[in-house]
């Protein structure tokens, strides 16, 4: 094994520790969006009926929950297990981001790809998202996976091969989260730097054809769920039009102060939600903020270079820029909770590259002005200290404080158990006295208790004797003496 794949799987096991360790009791409580993807996951397994799309909660692909299903029929109805599959697709795709960075940056002396892959893999934003039971984590894994296989396509050996598996790869992209259907620019991009490296090795016709054979089997893969939205329209913009810029009584000057909002979150000011962010906490750890800014300067400045078709970072620079830009594109046309780290999750992987080409850049100046020894010790040290800042960022100042436990609805989790302890015959009522979506005639605050109770469905609140019921409905009915009654209520 070469130097660098020891490094590698350093990399990879400093990943899976931190997006797995803990993971049965942190993040704490379980939030109905996740717990909705268990209700479905848990209706599936029964009914045997596993949807292209779940309608409830403004509409979900279902390849999650399917996915969830398969773990949940495994290991139970329990918070960690719903985000074990988010654990996984977060750390593969820290080695994806190694292989496509390794694609990108051919020379041989550059540490951009194992600098990427462990920015990503001790990125607290990065980190946080493997450890949720949302079905956006999957949107970065199918983007850098699918675009790695198609930069592959410039190499002659097993070039159809690619062609399929970075087409069906990044097909199923399209089943993970709304802001992946702008990545077809992203890979217009790339398409272009192929075709001038096809134009370059006099391979065009190859190019053709294995772009074709990518393109095909996209189209194929994303084909189910694009009949779904052909028979259910509305289901295609969920709460995009409710959400947009455009909605709004100056469309101009709220994509300028979004794009401010989106700009300055990597060093200034970071999502205020508490699930998903540290409140107000830079998404960037300072040493690396400021590593993407000089990364950006450098990007920006390769990029735009004259001659576009010579081989050297102009493209990657190109790609990564163009990445950037795509992936921030629906976070500035939302008006809802900016800065927004869930929303502008497919510019994680750009903005450590972009942080990776800076640290690049230290780093050969560091080479130049200190023997060898001491150059691998300054960067140890960086490395260790960066591990720390991670753990200690995610398992204390984050996950001790009591804001993430309201954020993850902990107390709906303490309810659910409650529940489960009582006997089965007893009556238990549960009125749901907070607001949320309507689902089946339940507000959507529900999902968590009954997730964890599976009961979810008539059969299941049969099963486990338990009904559900609004406040307005409980004054209308009359319940069992022997019932027992606990309000579900707004945190």
């Amino acid at each position: 094994m070469s130097k660098e794949y020891k490094l590698l799987l350093v990399v990879l096991i400093i990943a899976a520790g931190l997006r797995v360790a803990n993971l049965a009791s942190l993040p704490p409580g379980l939030y109905p969006d996740e717990a909705m993807n268990g209700s479905n996951a848990q209706e599936a397994l029964t009914t045997g009926d596993f949807k292209i799309f779940y309608p409830e909660n403004n509409g979900r692909e279902g390849l999650f929950m399917n996915i969830q299903a398969m773990f949940v029929a495994t290991l139970g109805n329990k918070p960690w297990v719903l985000r074990l599959p988010s654990a996984i697709f977060g750390t593969f795709t820290v080695l994806g981001l190694y292989f496509l960075a390794r694609e990108l940056f051919r020379k041989k002396d550059t540490i951009i790809p194992i600098v990427a892959s462990f920015l990503l893999a001790t990125n607290f934003w990065h980190i946080n998202f493997s450890r949720i039971g949302f079905r956006a984590i999957m949107a970065p894994f199918f983007l850098v996976w699918g675009l790695y296989f198609f930069i592959k396509l410039k190499e002659s050996k097993r070039r159809f091969l690619y062609a399929v598996m970075g087409g069906a790869l990044y097909g199923l992209g399209f089943y993970s989260y709304i802001a992946y259907r702008a990545t077809p620019v992203i890979m217009l991009i790339a398409m272009i730097y192929l075709w001038f490296e096809a134009r370059d090795k006099n391979e065009l016709k190859d190019f053709y054809k294995a772009t074709a054979l990518f393109i095909i089997t996209s189209i194929l893969v994303v084909l189910p769920l694009a009949l779904y939205f052909l028979d259910n329209p509305g289901s295609f913009l969920g709460r995009t039009t409710q959400v947009s810029v455009f909605s709004s009584d100056s469309p101009i000057k709220d994509l300028a102060l979004n794009s401010l909002k989106t700009l300055g979150m990597f060093n200034f000011a970071g999502d205020y939600n508490w699930r998903h962010n540290i409140s107000g906490q830079p998404e960037l750890f300072w040493p690396v903020g400021l590593l993407f800014i000089l990364g950006t300067v450098l990007t920006i400045k390769s990029a735009f270079k004259k001659d576009i078709s010579k081989k050297d970072v102009r493209w990657p620079a190109l790609i990564t820029l163009g990445w950037f830009g795509v992936a921030a594109s629906p976070v500035v046309v939302s008006n809802e909770g900016l800065p927004h780290a869930l929303r502008a999750i497919l510019m994680i992987p750009p903005v450590v590259i972009m942080a990776a080409w800076g640290g690049d850049f230290i780093y050969r100046n560091i080479k130049e002005r200190f023997s060898v020894e001491t150059t691998k010790k300054i960067v140890a040290i960086m490395a260790i200290l960066m591990v720390i800042e991670a753990w200690h960022s995610y398992f204390v100042v984050w996950g001790k404080n009591p804001n993430t436990a309201d954020a993850f609805s902990a107390n709906y989790v303490k309810l659910a158990e409650e529940v489960n302890q009582m006997p089965i015959l007893t009556s238990k009522v549960i009125v749901v006295n907070a607001s949320g979506i309507d689902v089946r005639g339940i507000p959507m605050p529900a999902q968590t208790v009954m997730f964890l109770t599976n009961s979810f469905t008539e059969e299941g609140r049969l099963n486990k004797n338990i009904s559900y019921i609004t406040p307005e409905k409980l004054k209308l009915i009359s319940l069992p003496p022997e019932s027992v009654i606990r309000f579900l209520n707004e945190e």
